[in-house]
């Protein structure tokens, strides 16, 4: 029992570092994931400054629809260019009604987006020009506001605005940030400038580079090209923000991985706890068991012999601790993954360094103890009660 709760030290220790750095592992890949759903090797343009989190983000003029048409036509390496400005609206169908986001733009949303159509079809070139009251709804406002309903077909409002369904989007689901991807709704952007906004101003611009490799050149193209347009003088910051979807990647990845370095940080000090409780149960020992160190060492027990002995229980507590560490961790960790969806992402390199620092915690820990024994003399020790 007392080894039990010696080596407990170390089985928390151990278990506690691979399930942080485990679950770490998981939520950014899973981030890492989230941030691909929202599109393909996307730039997102907004006007202003972003000065960072928690900041606000510097007012700044729209864009229009010529900054647009000048993207497609100056910036090679491009596969689709889409316009956006959004608000939040209240979608109304029978008794039903419901708050979500509403999104003027055209069919190249969706290519941006990585978006499919799940039922239904597209904008046409015609409701697109004329500014035709029709819309493309996500899965949560079809289950919230219709229901069990098929809503290809039906018109629900907006406001003011009597709408058509014509299309369904697949559903995305959940991202990690807790950001419901399938609620929104989308109008063709010249019906959202004339019946909501009241002006021809664009609050957003999506863009969809052709690969990842060329996601930093369009950006700096796009840059430039934007610079011109609103003459920006050299000496003068942008008043627009680009920001790409690799970059937020890399931002969030790098946090969550500086978070469970941190974490398996503080659970690797339960090791250290777990080796001093080791080496106070090893002095422990030495002292209840003198007599017997006594009489090994009069028959002709070397001191190397009464060190090896004292050594090799400390660095078995400490191992099995181990062991039982790692057993418990994995365990953990599949379960906490599933608990919190994210992948479980098995690193055996953790594993492996959690195993071999628990051993070296025994190595470490016994010594002073097992030093302590080899140097007893025979005649106090064989006196000793």
């Amino acid at each position: 029992m007392r080894s039990t709760l010696t080596i407990l030290g170390i089985v928390i220790g151990v278990a506690a570092v691979i399930i942080m750095v485990t679950l770490g592992n998981g939520a950014t890949a899973q981030v890492s994931t989230d941030i691909s759903k929202l599109g393909s090797n996307m730039l997102m343009i907004h006007p202003g400054q972003d000065r960072g989190p928690g900041a606000i983000r510097e007012q700044a003029r729209l864009f229009e629809a010529d900054d647009i048409e000048a993207i497609k036509d100056e910036v090679s390496g491009i596969v689709a260019v889409a316009p956006a400005s959004s608000s939040s609206m209240q979608a109304v169908y029978g008794n039903e009604n419901y708050s979500t986001t509403v999104y003027g733009t055209d069919n190249a949303y969706l290519t941006v987006r990585s978006w499919k159509i799940a039922s239904g079809r597209e904008f046409s070139d015609t409701e697109l020009s004329s500014g035709k009251a029709v819309c493309i709804i996500g899965e949560t406002v079809r289950k919230e506001v219709f229901k069990t309903t098929d809503p290809i077909g039906l018109k629900m409002r907006l406001k003011t605005i009597s709408c058509q369904v014509i299309g369904l989007l697949e559903a995305k689901g959940q991202s990690s940030f807790g950001m419901d991807q399938d609620d929104l709704v989308l109008i063709p952007l010249h019906t959202y400038q004339r019946r909501v906004s009241a002006n021809r101003y664009i609050s957003s611009i999506y863009v969809s580079a052709r690969s990842s490799e060329l996601t930093q050149r369009v950006k700096k193209d796009i840059t430039q090209l934007l610079r011109q347009r609103r003459k920006i003088a050299d000496n003068q910051p942008d008043d627009f923000n680009v920001r790409d979807t690799q970059e937020l990647i890399s931002t969030l990845t790098g946090t969550t991985k500086l978070l469970t370095m941190l974490l398996g940080a503080v659970a690797a000090v339960s090791l250290l706890v777990g080796g001093i409780g080791i080496m106070n149960i090893m002095l422990v020992s030495v002292t209840e068991r003198t007599r017997e160190i006594g009489i090994r060492l009069a028959i002709g027990a070397l001191e190397k012999d009464v060190m090896t002995q004292f050594l090799v229980e400390a660095i078995v507590l400490s191992s099995f601790g181990g062991l039982m560490g790692i057993t418990g961790g994995l365990g953990i960790s599949i379960l906490g993954a599933k608990l919190l969806n994210v992948p479980f992402l098995l690193d055996m390199d953790i594993v492996l360094i959690s195993f071999t620092f628990s051993a070296v915690v025994g190595v470490v820990f016994g010594y002073f103890p097992a030093r302590q024994a080899a140097r007893l003399d025979p005649i106090e020790a064989l006196r000793h009660e």
